[in-house]
Parts: structure tokens; sequence; C-alpha cells
């Protein structure tokens, strides 16, 4: 029997795992939220929630992945009693990879696209029309996004094709570093423009006026849900990283590490964009108007504008790619095992499928513009989205929840006895009743609100 891959080493895996974390979500959609719901109350009450949902899923999921040492698609079937159902789950969560990369490939494309405006000069000069201009002939293009769809799946996919050490853990190590470092330059810059700690103070001094307009219960519940899919938990994203770990450290340990990971990045996403927003007197937007529209006037108001505008979009760009790559890493191993392949071949099927399969989201916004899957206005992004955020991850959380807790599936104790190998902290035996009882209602209630605002409210 094949040696299953292994991480070089412990800063690979959490980087990794960070990265699958980290996405572009923490930047577009993080620092908004916490600005409009009470600045530091709501990081506070987000951190909390972080602690007690994410990070207990978290460590569940790296369980059932090291404990077996197999993809998600096959875990279950390793771990599962005899009879048992749970390996349908397994094709569902590689089923959800597919669907998320279905989408984000042409985001993580407009990353790139960017990048490159940027660094060429093409937004040298702009007016404020001319920026959106330039952002929606990007979108009614369907050659810009299917060429650069198509440029983020080929680097991925042979990123991944030279193996876990070699390629992936490698070449995420560099990026994440890169990522991060850069973070820290742009959050410097934007600190010190003139009128910057005025948006350092709207984003992180605890406003309770603005909560209580906003409503204590409508602030709680968003803390919960951007604390719960800042991680990336449900569809195995996860398990595969803790399949590929070994049982030098505790897994509950870790999860806090990857968790702390990604709260750094998303919390440094706000001092780079409020403060930039202020001085130049720019009302901070939420989701692709922010990133496309609001932030790169921005840069071309500032002195050296074309070089930190750069500096962004190839942060925005490693951002996405982390995710990409940890996905696309998930994919190619789920494959191998389940059609029983190597990584070469199973790297050159993907490559293809994942482009074809990505056609769609490129096109809807210029050829299938007309398809309004969710109502007017929405695409074929939005249904995507919809059906990964909405319906696959907390329902796919709730799976591995139930999986790791009760006797019917793999067990409270024996997840707990996994979870605690190693050195670190541990899980104690008394949040067993939170876990099995408390916990799978809270992720409930995320899922029935979520469908609820989507098409009720």
């Amino acid at each position: 029997m094949k040696q299953r891959e292994t991480f070089q080493s412990r800063l690979g895996f959490l980087l990794l795992s960070a990265g699958c974390a980290i996405g572009i979500g923490n930047v577009w959609r993080f620092p908004y939220v916490v600005g409009a719901n009470g600045g530091g109350i709501f990081v506070v009450i987000y951190l909390l929630f972080l602690a007690i949902m994410g990070v207990p899923v978290l460590s569940m999921e790296f369980a059932v992945g090291r404990a077996s040492r197999k993809s998600p698609v096959k875990a279950y079937q390793e771990l599962e009693k005899p009879g048992s159902k749970w390996h349908l789950h397994g094709y569902v969560a590689l089923l959800g990879n597919y669907v998320l990369m279905m989408f984000y490939t042409t985001v993580a494309g407009w990353m790139l696209y960017y990048f490159y405006s940027f660094v060429t000069g093409a937004f040298t000069g702009l007016d404020t029309e001319g920026v959106q201009g330039m952002f929606g002939e990007m979108l009614a293009s369907p050659g810009i996004n299917v060429f650069w769809m198509a440029v983020v799946v080929i680097l991925g996919i042979l990123i991944c094709s030279l193996g876990l050490q070699a390629g992936v853990e490698r070449i995420t190590k560099v990026m994440m570093i890169g990522l991060l470092s850069l973070m820290i330059i742009l959050a410097a810059h934007g600190v010190f423009l003139e009128g910057g700690m005025e948006g350092l103070k709207f984003y992180l001094l605890p406003d309770v006026e603005k909560m209580k307009s906003v409503g204590i219960g409508q602030v709680i519940v968003s803390a919960m849900n951007q604390s719960f899919f800042t991680l990336s938990l449900g569809i195995g994203a996860m398990a595969i990283f803790g399949s590929y770990l070994e049982k030098d450290n505790t897994l509950l340990g870790e999860s806090v590490n990857v968790a702390i990971l990604d709260t750094f990045v998303a919390i440094t996403a706000g001092l780079i964009i409020f403060p930039a927003c202020f001085a130049f007197g720019v009302n901070p937007d939420s989701g692709p108007s922010l990133i496309f529209i609001t932030l790169p006037n921005v840069f071309i108001s500032m002195i050296g504008g074309r070089i930190w505008g750069s500096l962004f979009f190839l942060f925005m760009s490693c951002a996405a790619f982390s995710t990409v790559i940890a996905v696309f890493e998930n994919i190619i191993a789920c494959d191998m095992e389940l059609f029983e392949i190597d990584r070469k071949k199973s790297a050159k099927i993907n490559m293809i499928l994942i482009i074809v399969l990505s056609l769609p989201c490129a096109l809807g916004y210029n050829v299938l513009s007309g398809f309004e899957p969710l109502g007017a206005g929405s695409s074929v992004l939005d249904l995507e989205d919809f059906l990964v955020s909405n319906i696959l991850l907390p329902l796919g959380s709730l799976v591995y929840l139930l999986f790791a807790t009760w006797d019917f599936g793999w067990g409270f104790d024996k997840y707990r006895a996994e979870a605690n190998g190693g050195v670190g902290l541990r899980v104690p035996a008394w949040i067993r009743g939170y876990v099995k009882y408390i916990l799978p209602i809270m992720i409930m209630g995320l899922f029935i609100q979520g469908i609820w605002v989507k098409f009720f409210a």
C-alpha cells in the first residue's frame, strides 16, 4: 500500500489551512460588516462565536481527516459503523468543492486582471466614471473573463500536480508569507494617510449607538454568520489537510492557530480599507464594488497610486489563489482515491473539467446575462455562491458535527481521543453536552436564517 503524503512542516500545514480559510470574503465583506455593526463591539462578539462555533467544528473536520488518513470521500467509510450511510456526505462534499470552484476561479481571475491592469498602467489618468467603466467592460467581455479564469485554473492545477510537499506546500508557504507581508505594508501605509485615523476610529472603536440602531439581535446573527463561514467548513476542504497531518500536535490547538491567522487577515484588511476610504472621502462599500470600483478610485488619487494599486491586487490575487490551490488539492486527492488514479492524471482531468464547469460563471455577466436564477439582477455567480454558502457549508458542517459527537456516527470519545493526540490545547470531557446538543441547534439556526433572508425577508 502506498504511504500517504504528509506535510513537510507544521508551518506548511498552518499556512495552507489558513490559506484555504482566507478568501475574498475576508477582504470585501468582513471590514464592512464590522464598520456597519458597531466596530470593536462586533469584533469581540465575532471572536466569541469563532471560539465557540467555528473552532470546534474545524477541529472535528481535521480529526476525521487525521484519523482516517483518507480524502473526504473515503474518510467516512474508514470510520463509520458497518451499514452506515455517512459516506454519502463525502460525495456531497466533493460536489461542494466543485461548485465553489465554478465561481471562485472567475473571481480570482478578476483579481489577476486588475493586478495586471494596475501594473501596466491601464488605470492611470482615469476619473471615477472611467474606473466604473473598467469594471463594467471587464464583466461584459467574455474573452477577459474566460482567459483569466483559465489562467487561474491552469496555474492552480499545475502547482497541485507537483505534489503536496513540492508543489502545494512549497508554493503556498511563499505566497502566504508574501500575502501577510503585503498586508502589513498596505495597512501601515493606510494608517499614516492624512485623515486615515478617522477611518481607524470608525472601524475599531466600539459604537454602542450604532449597535442599538442596527439591533443587538441582528449584530449577534451577523457575528455568528461571519465567524462560522470564514473558516470554509462543511465541504471537507479542511479534512484533507487533517489527513496529511502527523500526530505531533492537538487538533483543537491547531484549529485555534488557523482561526487566529484567518482573523488577523480579516481585521488587517479593514486597516487597509477604512483609513484609505476616509482619507479620500469615499464611502466604504461591501462586495465587488468595494474592490473593483471604490478602492481603485482611492488608489489613483494617491501619490504612487499605481504602485499601491498593484500591491493591493497582488495581495488580493494571493488571497484568492490560496483558497483555489487548497480546494484544488482536495478535489485532486478525492479523485485519486475515488478512481484509483495517480496525481498527474487526476490533475489533467480536473484542469479540463474545472475550466468547463467554470464557463457558466465566466459568461454569466455577458453571454448568459439574461439568465437570472435568483430573481432580477442575479447571476450564475449568485446562484453558485448561494448553493455553497447557504446550503452546502452549514449542512455539511452539521454532518461533520453529528458524525463526530453522536454514537450513531463516529462518536464523541473517538473524536476526542483523536483531537487530543499530541501537544497543545485539549478538548475537555465537559464539552460533550455543548457540542452534541447546543452547537447543532446554533448551526441549524444559521442555515434557516440564511434561507429565510434569501427568500422570505
